[in-house]
């Protein structure tokens, strides 16, 4: 799972509710550990689905749990036993055509405690007509200094894949009505990029130590990859991811620290 916080399947970013005074109140649901999340979509989705039609998708990304209007920023904190990194979204007025599908392109940056570049992603998504955000590929690069020479750095490109190449297929980022016990594939190229998610709770309040969302959608994030990983992930309508946590795995501390929306159309 990536290193930068995306909106869309990513690192495992994590959240320690304690340390965040992140609690849940309200909804349906339970918070408990997910099922198995099946390979094949939800209500008919196809998901990875392997010859997108690019007739099924629109120009705009307007799901209220991941609204990626251009001109959109997000920033997060994010701490570790490595250390605090900085973490940035912006959504690009660029787009991409990726497996046919005109896509719009999401810019990452992690940054570490003193502003080092650590990853720099861009990320592929498109909304169908239905609602559905779905999660075309990422073309990603990481950073790795040598702490004892930080002039032998190295550069991987690990983790990046595109539907349509070498087998790699499209998978859902967020459903258009998410549902408890709905499960689905992210993205698909095997043995390199094989996320999924299922929804936990719906119509919650996530109270943060800072500050309080209402009607917050939760999910479960794991991959066959990393076995021994579980995330929790928040969504919140109108703004988007807001945190993260690790249920089971190397914990981190992640949160939403500032969101600017696009400036309206004039």
């Amino acid at each position: 799972m990536g290193h930068a916080v995306r909106m869309q399947p990513g690192r495992a970013f994590a959240v320690a509710l304690g340390l965040l005074g992140l609690a849940l109140s309200g909804g349906c649901g339970s918070a408990g550990a997910p099922g198995t999340t099946a390979p094949t979509g939800v209500d008919g989705l196809v998901v990875p689905t392997p010859s997108p039609d690019p007739d099924d998708f629109v120009p705009r990304i307007d799901n209220p749990y991941l609204p990626l209007v251009p001109g959109s920023t997000w920033t997060y904190e994010s701490k570790s036993s490595t250390g605090t990194e900085t973490i940035t979204v912006t959504v690009t007025d660029e787009t991409r055509t990726v497996a046919g599908v005109e896509t719009t392109v999401v810019h990452d940056e992690v940054r570490d405690a003193r502003g080092k570049l650590v990853e720099d992603t861009y990320d592929w998504f498109a909304q169908d007509r239905a609602g559905n955000v779905w999660y075309f590929g990422e073309d990603t690069t990481a950073y790795d200094e040598d702490p004892d020479d930080p002039e032998d750095s190295t550069v991987s490109t690990e983790g990046s894949w595109e539907a349509g190449v070498d087998g790699a297929m499209a998978g859902v980022a967020m459903l258009a009505a998410p549902r408890i016990g709905d499960g689905y594939r992210q993205e698909f190229l095997e043995g390199v990029a094989e996320d999924r998610a299922e929804v936990l709770r719906v119509s919650v309040t996530l109270d943060l130590d800072t500050e309080s969302y209402d009607d917050v959608v939760v999910t479960s994030d794991t991959t066959p990859l990393e076995p021994d990983l579980e995330e929790r992930k928040y969504y919140a309508p109108g703004i988007g991811l807001v945190a993260e946590e690790t249920v089971r795995g190397e914990k981190e501390q992640v949160r939403l620290v500032t969101y600017t929306p696009a400036a309206p159309a004039s």
